[in-house]
């Protein structure tokens, strides 16, 4: 009796000892980065998830959604502002999803923000809806913290990020806008408070700080009526209160929030219609500001929250 038992005992080994070498073979190395399609509103919907290096360690991971720019796309933003190795570095998982393409000549993608912009507002899609069921197939299939969702974006994505905060607040933790107000069709009505961090240039033509006609004959709110209306929603009882203001950048803050859901503003002195601290990456694109680092006062503004 003891024969057999000792001989499946062996094979079991040299059985699992293979199966391992076989796998090695196949190549199982951890997946950080899953390109994904899923159906909203009839519509095919794209996004790209990148997965911290720790990710396999740990659980209840922070996430950012990164929202790219009238006309560009997930890719051209996590290139051009280099957010990955930004998200790597702090244990964040960060997800690039797509704006639809419009039917024309270009395809540019853009996303509907309320009052912006082009196909996606004329076609009316539900971009928040999209962003909605991003984040619940993200929560469902990967260690993400549903308390730690952020969103950020520069442009069109970063006045989507505000329409975000004021019709999904649950599901959004806090939001950075770069180069983007909020311009709503309607009254922001978020149920939560919701902390803020705005960065733009005074020299922004495109879209233009104190509002009106920027890029593409679009009018724009200016920035301050939605920070504004969003120390009303936070309920702050420090209003605008300016903590710097040099030759390099104004900085203002909101304090005394609800919940510590501070405002906080940089509008910087140099650069223009672009993402602060990050390279000139096309002839006709606007310098970055190069007394900020958009990417280090984002995820720091995050942490805290």
């Amino acid at each position: 009796m003891k024969k057999p038992l000792k001989f499946s005992f062996i094979l079991s080994i040299s059985l699992l000892f293979f199966c391992c070498q076989f796998r090695d073979k196949l190549g199982t190395q951890p997946i950080f980065r899953y390109e994904k399609t899923i159906s909203v509103d009839g519509l095919n919907r794209t996004f790209t998830l990148n997965l911290p290096p720790n990710y396999y360690e740990n659980s209840n991971l922070p996430l950012v959604i990164a929202l790219h720019g009238g006309g560009g796309s997930g890719e051209q933003c996590e290139k051009d502002y280099n957010l990955t190795e930004k998200a790597n570095a702090e244990n964040f998982a960060i997800v690039y999803p797509d704006g639809v393409q419009s039917d024309g000549l270009l395809r540019l993608r853009t996303w509907n923000a309320g009052t912006c912009c082009d196909y996606a507002l004329e076609k009316n899609i539900d971009d928040v809806h999209f962003i909605s069921v991003m984040i619940d197939e993200i929560l469902k299939n990967y260690k993400i913290n549903p308390k730690k969702v952020y969103a950020t974006g520069m442009s069109n994505g970063a006045i989507l990020s505000y329409k975000l905060a004021c019709e999904i607040p649950n599901k959004i933790t806090a939001i950075a806008a770069v180069s983007g107000p909020m311009s709503l069709k309607d009254e922001c009505k978020s149920t939560k408070p919701i902390p803020i961090l705005h960065l733009h240039s005074v020299l922004d033509q495109k879209v233009p700080v104190n509002g009106g006609t920027g890029i593409a004959g679009n009018t724009f709110p200016a920035v301050t009526a939605g920070l504004n209306t969003w120390s009303k929603l936070n309920e702050c009882k420090t209003l605008a209160k300016v903590i710097k203001d040099d030759s390099k950048y104004k900085l203002t803050q909101w304090l005394d929030c609800k919940n510590n859901a501070i405002i906080t503003y940089y509008l910087t002195k140099d650069g223009g219609h672009s993402w602060p601290g990050a390279v000139k990456v096309r002839a006709a694109a606007d310098e970055p500001s190069t007394v900020i680092k958009a990417n280090d006062l984002i995820f720091d503004f995050f942490k805290q929250f």
